[in-house]
């Protein structure tokens, strides 16, 4: 399986700053999406350190064991390198006052052949889009997701809620936090959508299907997306990143191209 990447992200309307970060590595076939939070330029350093800190510990590892390592021990390396990622966030907060309550969403992934391990703390999410339907493979780290849960309030009351920012799990707030991890099978043609809740928050599931179908390439997807999301408000920082897989068409040897194969 071969995999093409491409990010974006936009302020929005109604901020001045980003407080999102995302990076992928093509090579090691990594992907972040971080979403920060906290006063002051607070979520841009706590985003910003969970990426950078991330993206080195896991290509320098994947580059080092990728043929050799399986999903399992993919989990394990992402569970260790989030837990280190979350104390020197942690760290920081306590050095700095003006760092003091910074916090960041965290959604990760790691493409291997036609496996795909994802991670993800918080409300940033990770969609599959397959043959024309789009699907939710995480589930919201937040108040409303539990209230959703409980049967408290229904799915049209939750689109409308006002308390769709409150999230019950983040980088950088506490000493120890779970990376909640899953595993999927990757078929040719699938596109994923990783993204911050400013994209989510101002564009359904409906549209966001609509707009990976309607578009040939990533970027124009990408673009489509962050308008979609500023035409409805654009009331938060929008980051999205996608990854599309495509079969590994391997070439004819010369012999088999002489024995007609």
């Amino acid at each position: 399986m071969n995999y093409e990447f491409f990010s974006q992200t936009d302020p929005g309307l109604s901020r001045s700053n980003n407080e999102d970060t995302v990076a992928f590595d093509a090579e090691t076939q990594l992907c972040i999406v971080a979403d920060g939070m906290g006063g002051y330029n607070a979520g841009e350093i706590a985003s910003g350190m969970a990426v950078e800190f991330i993206r080195a510990e896991m290509t320098r590892w994947l580059a080092q064991a990728m043929h050799l390592a399986g999903p399992k021990q993919v989990c394990r390396a992402l569970e260790i390198c989030v837990e280190n990622t979350n104390l020197a966030i942690l760290k920081a907060a306590h050095a700095n006052s003006q760092y003091a309550g910074m916090g960041t969403t965290l959604v990760v992934g790691v493409f291997q052949k036609d496996q795909l391990v994802v991670g993800h703390i918080g409300d940033s999410r990770c969609y599959l889009f397959r043959g024309g339907h789009l699907t939710l493979i995480t589930r919201d780290h937040s108040l409303l997701q539990e209230q959703l849960d409980a049967g408290l309030i229904s799915p049209e009351e939750a689109a409308s809620s006002t308390q769709k920012n409150l999230v019950t799990r983040a980088l950088g707030v506490e000493e120890e936090v779970v990376l909640e991890v899953d595993q999927r099978d990757v078929m040719a043609d699938d596109i994923f959508l990783m993204c911050s809740d400013g994209l989510t928050d101002m564009v359904g599931d409906v549209a966001i299907a609509q707009s990976l179908g309607a578009e040939p390439t990533l970027a124009a997807m990408a673009q489509r997306l962050i308008n979609a999301a500023n035409a409805n408000g654009g009331r938060d920082n929008i980051t999205v990143l996608l990854a599309r897989a495509t079969a590994d068409v391997k070439k004819p040897t010369i012999m088999a191209r002489l024995l007609g194969r």
